[in-house]
This record gives structure tokens, C-alpha cells and sequence, in this order.
């Protein structure tokens, strides 16, 4: 499965909402949460996700009511 990286304002995501999403299982989309990285004080969150290509992970952003500044595919070592 391809990995997509991306960034979005934070909001009002806290690290308990970002934990809760991160143990959802596949979305209608086909995505996961490999790993969130964030910054309270830069109000920046980046989600690491497996899914199926760029739309899907759009439309998993859409769905909760964000847009994201970018998404990009990446390769991980792990």
C-alpha cells in the first residue's frame, strides 16, 4: 500500500483525538494512520497514512472538515 504524507492546520485536535484516530481501523477510503506528528504551538499536524493514492487521502481530510496545504507519496525505511 502506498504511504502519503501531509500537512493541515492543527485546529482543534487535541493528543487524545489524535491517539483515538490513529487506532481507527480503514476508512471507506481505504486509509490508515501509520503515525501523526504535531506542533501545538505551530498549529501544524502531519499525518503519515497508508491509502490507496492521493484522492483517497483528500477525501479522508474532506470527510472531517479539513484541507490539507499538501500531500505527497513517500518511501519509509521501516
Amino acid at each position: 500500500m502506498p504511504k502519503f504524507l501531509d500537512v493541515h492546520k492543527m485546529g482543534s485536535f487535541d493528543e487524545e483525538k489524535l491517539k483515538q484516530a490513529q487506532g481507527l481501523p480503514k476508512d471507506e477510503f481505504g486509509v490508515t494512520h501509520e503515525n501523526i506528528i504535531y506542533s501545538k504551538e505551530e498549529d501544524k499536524l502531519f499525518c503519515l497514512l497508508d491509502a490507496p493514492d492521493k484522492q483517497a487521502v483528500d477525501k479522508h481530510h474532506q470527510k472531517l472538515g479539513l484541507s490539507c496545504d499538501w500531500i505527497m507519496e513517500v518511501k519509509t525505511t521501516v
